[in-house]
């Protein structure tokens, strides 16, 4: 009985439990786990913002390993990039506020997010895939393997595929990642697409990382 005789008394009958709360809560968790936020009450804040609005949710669709020769000390991985990527991707043209938001759901580091910004003069509403760029050749030494993790991620291919991507889209953004370094000239990129049109002609327009990793292929990055 309660000891305070005007608190209500509640019995396990009065107690309303809503059907869909355990699969909420289960899914919410494997959510967690996958993704590892570093913020979790931020995280678990905009996971369900995003639910209630019927937005994808800052999620990481498996769980991400470290990866030896990937840095380390940007906060960005592949994983969180995917996340990024499947949030703004479809947007085409996104809001820099926006873009901003979703990367503080993910508590990445705001010195990255401004230093990107500047490099790329952006403002108003952003060229997402520009934005993906320098976001993926923060993930690697060189261009080249800028160009591996944007076509790894914007593949359609599944995991361990060949990651085809169409070759304009591989061209618009290698051009700009190039105009970005400022080191890399003309003439060599035009050598670099010359190179990849044999096997893009034979792969139905599309190209992927054997490509132009092959040792036969003129250097992305400047000489």
């Amino acid at each position: 009985m309660p000891t305070n005789p005007d608190e209500p008394y509640y019995c396990s009958q009065q107690i309303n439990i809503p059907p869909q709360l355990p699969d909420i809560l289960k899914q919410f968790t494997k959510a967690a786990i996958r993704t590892q936020p570093k913020d979790v009450l931020a995280w678990s804040a905009a996971y369900f913002r995003s639910m209630s609005k019927g937005e994808t949710p800052p999620v990481k669709e498996r769980l991400e390993m470290p990866v030896a020769t990937q840095k380390t000390d940007t906060g960005l991985t592949p994983g969180l990039l995917r996340v990024l990527n499947r949030q703004l991707g479809p947007k085409k043209q996104v809001p820099l506020s926006l873009i901003e938001e979703k990367w503080n759901d993910l508590a990445l580091p705001k010195e990255q997010f401004d230093d990107m910004v500047r490099i790329g003069s952006f403002g108003g509403d952003v060229e997402w895939n520009k934005f993906f760029a320098l976001c993926a050749s923060t993930l690697g030494e060189t261009i080249s393997d800028a160009m591996k993790t944007v076509c790894e991620i914007l593949t359609a291919d599944p995991d361990g595929g060949p990651a085809r991507i169409p070759f304009q889209l591989f061209k618009d953004i290698y051009q700009y990642l190039a105009q970005i370094d400022g080191e890399i000239s003309q003439q060599q990129i035009n050598e670099v697409f010359s190179y990849l049109k044999y096997d893009v002609d034979k792969q139905d327009g599309y190209v992927q990382p054997r490509n132009f990793l092959s040792p036969e292929c003129p250097k992305l990055s400047a000489a």
